[in-house]
């Protein structure tokens, strides 16, 4: 079988933990990590070269948005991720493109992933497959929908909730940053779009805040609408599921805060005049808050639970699907890290093996709830599923 070649741009948590993957699972011949701070990316492949014991990790330093330089090493490389902010990632499905390199990202805007698919007639021409919108949520949280609505002849509602938290939280936000502020905050602001009566209903941020008890938690948590999570997914199951919707999971108190620096304007990106100076409120919110919720890697946990209802050899059955991660001790790799680079990384390899279509191809029909758990399984994720008979 042909050894692949795999890139990832952006050496960042996400990233490396994706580069790990691909590395021990994904039949590679090389990994290259490429960041625009060489330091980084050295220290990514050094990482993960060690903890292998090999030495097909590579590392580079070129900026994705140096499109000439970005072709050139991708001219070699059969997929790559991007693990780079999301609004660099239309630039590179364009890139993608002319360079016949198939792509996987981390997504994180919903509006953008509808930009790309836009360019499936394309990539189809150019045998390459493009996957937005991987990762945690929305990504894994989509595959795991897909993994409970498989299980029934009918579906009729899907309930999802995730989050990553600190395992030991500190007041007042009892939150820890696991990825850049521009995406918490972007996951904050703005609308999420769900299904209602088999409608698209859109619904704004931080409403509907309900208390979720987990299997094995002994505490509370707070779920609350968030955006993007579910990324395409209500558009593609419109007029199918009754309901569709998807809520963040924090502990207790942190809604209270954010909604409060939302109310007070500190959300917004638009320039204001302050004392003769100009300045923008998001960055200098960020500028505040990001020493207070970054503290590196800490001892974390990712949550997710699933409810889809529907019928099974004629009765109404709801099945359940709860999951959990741990920081890894050993590979020093986060929960966070684990999930999102490595559903990021499970769609490349799937992609490297041709298990997915050419194009450009949303998450929810790129990979199945079957495919997912399979390979969940290799990287030992603790999921749980049962179901329950609805009288």
């Amino acid at each position: 079988m042909k050894k692949i070649n795999y890139a990832v741009l952006g050496s960042g948590r996400q990233g490396v933990a994706a580069a790990y993957d691909l590395a021990k699972n994904g039949n590679a011949n090389k990994v290259i990590l490429i960041d625009i701070n060489i330091e980084l990316a050295k220290s990514g492949s050094v990482k993960i070269n060690k903890l292998l014991n090999t030495n097909i990790v590579k590392f580079d330093s070129v900026d994705v948005l140096n499109e000439k330089a970005i072709i050139k090493i991708l001219e070699d490389i059969d997929v790559f991720i991007s693990a780079v902010p999301y609004h660099l990632n239309l630039k590179l499905t364009q890139i993608a493109i002319k360079a016949n390199s198939s792509m996987v990202d981390l997504g994180g805007h919903t509006e953008n992933v509808k930009e790309q698919l836009k360019f499936s007639k394309e990539a189809k021409q150019k045998n390459i497959t493009i996957v937005p919108d991987c990762g945690m949520g929305p990504g894994m949280n989509v595959s795991m929908a897909l993994l409970g609505m498989e299980q029934l002849e009918k579906t009729s509602e899907v309930r999802i909730w995730d989050g990553g938290l600190p395992q030991n939280p500190l007041p007042p936000w009892n939150y820890n940053l696991f990825f850049h502020i521009n995406g918490l905050t972007n996951e904050y602001d703005g609308s999420a779009y769900f299904l209602k009566n088999k409608k698209i209903n859109r619904v704004k941020c931080f409403e509907n805040i309900e208390i979720i008890n987990l299997k094995d938690f002994k505490i509370p948590f707070e779920a609350a609408v968030t955006s993007g999570g579910l990324s395409t997914m209500p558009w593609t199951f419109e007029n199918q599921l009754d309901i569709l919707e998807n809520k963040t999971l924090r502990y207790s108190g942190h809604w209270e805060w954010m909604k409060a620096y939302r109310e007070l304007g500190l959300f917004e990106e638009n320039k204001i005049n302050f004392r003769g100076f100009e300045i923008v409120p998001r960055e200098f919110y960020h500028h505040l808050l990001k020493p207070k919720l970054d503290k590196g890697i800490i001892e974390d946990v990712c949550l997710m639970k699933v409810e889809c209802i529907g019928y099974l050899n004629g009765i109404k059955t709801k099945n359940i699907i709860e999951c959990v991660e741990y920081f890894d001790k050993d590979t020093g790799f986060s929960a966070m890290e684990k999930w999102t680079g490595w559903h990021a990384s499970i769609v490349a390899i799937e992609i490297a093996k041709n298990k997915i279509p050419n194009g450009a191809i949303p998450i929810e029909k790129a990979l199945s709830g079957s495919v997912f758990y399979d390979n969940s399984k290799i990287r030992n994720y603790n999921i749980n599923f049962h179901s329950e008979e609805i009288l």
